[in-house]
């Protein structure tokens, strides 16, 4: 097809009225000519747009199937072939569509299946490679299948062959692993055997020492990844690791740890390296990961592979506690970067070893000392004080080079130790004004803990700085003192200020409750108007003020129509989950008088993770048996196995009681607390495993309150 001819329609066509991820579609003409002009770096420019337009993030909209047919043009015309067909490839495999019917786009870039079809013989490799990619990418199997698999008797490329191996275990997985069953063999190309590999676990066969084999032949895999168009593949290894795991059976599990228990232990650096990575994702799967693979992950830390353990360790926290001595030893090392991330690992894992090392260096030890205040992973209990490390911080606080994060983390560090620091509470006296935010609070927390007269001063400082400073300074001097007079003055000109934080505000006078009567008027007149903009902060600030208004009021006739717009306006909207989350758990707090909520309650049954929030509200404000428990019990528990606010689940089977619990339920409920594969699967990364261990705990909770087995 001539090139010229490949724009033919382009201006006529309408691409105001389509839209991609950045709006209206009208600039796709101008970044279609550059693609096809002969400016190389424009044209390299066009098609980056293109991604970033067209396939956001791997989403598609409508203008990526009305974008289809002239990619596919340009792309038989033989230019730019291989990235056009990739990207019309990326943009057929994609299920996240926006804006459009399921499959619409799929559906587009399979109609341009005659002009990316002859692409399959092309002289060229890379374009043979993406043109396979591409037309199995439109899962168009009665059309594509018979010509991928004459293909695979002609073609002797290695790559493209492994292409096309992937290709037909996609589109047809037993005839792919028919396939591979002859590919798996050490005398074949290692991109072959990775994607016999990979065709035989499409397929759900059982994996077996061949194909422990052949993917341990592959490693360092990586690098053979990276050369296929299958980008959640990019890691090989790690793939494999994740798909025997999904299987969830016992004898996927063992073989997963096998497989990386060989790699970790392998002799080649960038084997082991791989096998960190691969191990990493396992543990926050896999619940039995962890003690599986610390006999070969311990061996690393001295060995030259510190670097790349030390992050998987400090994930699992107290798991790792046998790693102690081999990271006390590394934190003592010459290499201050190496020795500092070494702390910080050894502060989660044992930190009654870290806190006398942490004390050395202190102002070089970034990451020893994030970890000890608490930041890089949840705090249970606080930080071992010590007195060398109680000298170290105040020197630190005495230097002028405080910056960025720190004097948060040395600050954090001594309110934890609570009076035991006492000795610090002049230097945060002199700190308060250049730190208010972390300094007033520790104040509070040590002069709590101190003999009277040290209280009084204290007390008088955070008076001093209260009037003008932010507002938890006059939170700090109320919580010391339990005096509410300039707490209450600070948050009336919090709530005049139209700049001011309302949300937080109205949270610390919802907590002072009916001694905080004098600033009902001001909460009142803070509430969103008919013109208010419908924003996750608007919304958020509503219920912060309808639920401080009920704790200090008790008035329902202004609470509960606010919270009934809240819903009203959250309603549908993806984006303000959390603010009707938000509103159902303030809504739990009327009790009867919430009862005209139900309606908007009941709604949020529909969504998981709003179903424990909902469930606690409306075991508050419904009449008494008007609702069915059981039937409640079986939505919460099944927002708790889709990871949807599991730990408020619990809460919502506890106030259900043991009467909705039915024989399924509990078995359900061990396999939540007791099932190798983790219910927490996603949030910061350092967190995920110590949150999922929490909620095991929770749910086991629940079992034992229940009086009854599984």
């Amino acid at each position: 097809m001539d090139l010229v001819r490949a724009l033919d329609g382009l201006d006529a066509h309408p691409w105001a009225g389509t839209t991609h991820a950045y709006g209206q579609a009208e600039d796709l003409p101008d970044v279609l000519r550059a693609l096809t002009g002969d400016d190389e770096e424009a044209a390299d420019e066009a098609v980056s747009e293109l991604y970033g337009s067209v396939l956001h993030q791997g989403t598609v909209y409508a203008a990526s199937a009305e974008v289809a047919p002239f990619l596919a043009r340009i792309a038989a015309a033989g230019h730019r072939s291989a990235d056009l067909l990739r990207l019309l490839g990326d943009m057929a495999g994609s299920d996240d569509e926006y804006g459009v019917e399921p499959g619409t786009v799929r559906r587009a870039v399979a109609a341009q299946l005659p002009l990316m079809m002859p692409w399959l013989g092309d002289p060229d490799p890379s374009v043979r490679q993406a043109a396979v990619w591409a037309v199995a990418q439109t899962r168009a199997a009665d059309t594509v299948l018979h010509e991928l698999l004459g293909r695979w008797g002609t073609e002797r490329e290695p790559l493209v062959r492994a292409e096309l191996l992937g290709a037909v275990a996609g589109l047809d997985p037993a005839a792919g692993a028919a396939l591979a069953q002859a590919a798996l063999g050490p005398e074949q190309p290692a991109q072959l055997r990775l994607a016999a590999v990979f065709a035989r676990l499409d397929a759900g066969g059982a994996w077996d020492a061949a194909h422990h084999r052949a993917m341990l032949s592959t490693l360092p895999a990586s690098p053979l990844g990276r050369e296929r168009l299958d980008l959640d593949r990019a890691e090989p290894l790690c793939a494999v690791v994740e798909e025997l795991l999904r299987r969830g059976t016992e004898a996927d599990t063992v073989a997963a740890g096998d497989l990386l228990d060989a790699a970790l232990r392998d002799e080649r650096a960038d084997v082991r390296a791989e096998a960190v990575w691969a191990a990493d994702r396992a543990c926050q799967m896999s619940r039995s990961a962890p003690r599986r693979l610390l006999p070969a992950l311990l061996p690393l830390v001295t060995a030259g592979d510190a670097r790349g353990v030390l992050s998987l360790l400090g994930k699992l926290g107290p798991i790792a506690a046998q790693a102690a001595p081999a990271l006390a030893e590394l934190a003592e090392a010459d290499d201050d970067d190496l020795a500092d991330r070494a702390l910080g690992v050894l502060a989660l894992v044992a930190p009654d070893r870290a806190a006398p090392l942490l004390a050395r260096d202190l102002g070089k030890r970034p990451w020893g000392l994030d970890a000890a205040a608490g930041f890089r992973a949840p705090q249970d209990v606080p930080f071992p004080f010590h007195p060398e490390l109680l000298s170290a911080v105040r020197a630190r606080l005495a230097e002028d080079d405080l910056t960025g994060n720190e004097p948060i983390q040395l600050m954090r560090l001594l309110r934890q130790w609570g009076g035991r620091a006492a000795g610090a509470l002049p230097d945060l006296y002199e700190l308060l004004t250049r730190f208010p935010l972390p300094a007033a609070p520790a104040v509070a927390a040590i002069a709590a803990e101190c003999p009277p007269g040290e209280r009084r001063r204290a007390a008088q400082v955070l008076r001093v700085q209260a009037p003008d400073g932010p507002l938890p300074v006059a939170e700090a001097h109320y919580e010391l003192t339990g005096e509410t007079d300039v707490l209450l003055a600070r948050l009336a000109k919090e709530l005049a200020d139209a700049s001011g934080d309302t949300a937080r505000a109205a949270q610390v006078a919802g907590r002072l409750g009916a001694v905080a009567t004098e600033l009902a008027d001001a909460l009142r007149g803070a509430l969103s108007g008919a013109d208010a903009r419908d924003v996750s902060p608007v919304l958020d600030a509503d219920v912060a003020l309808a639920d401080a208004l009920w704790r200090i009021t008790g008035d329902a006739r202004t609470v509960v129509p606010v919270l009934d717009s809240v819903f009203a306006r959250a309603a549908g909207e993806r984006w303000f989950r959390w603010s009707a989350i938000r509103a159902a758990r303030a809504a739990a707090l009327l009790g009867p008088v919430g009862r005209p909520l139900v309606p908007r309650l009941e709604a949020l049954l529909k969504d998981p993770e709003q179903v424990p929030a909902a469930v606690l509200a409306l075991v508050a404000v419904a009449e008494e048996g008007a609702l069915d428990h059981r039937s409640l019990a079986d939505l919460v528990l099944a927002a708790a196995e889709q990871e949807a606010n599991a730990l408020e689940a619990c809460d919502a089977l506890k106030v259900l009681g043991v009467d909705a619990l039915t024989a399924d339920h509990l078995r359900r409920l061990h396999d939540l607390a007791e099932g190798d594969r983790r219910v927490i699967r996603s949030g910061v990364e350092n967190r995920i495993i110590g949150a999922d261990e929490l909620l095991r705990a929770r749910v086991r909770a629940v079992v034992a309150a229940s009086g009854q087995a599984p």
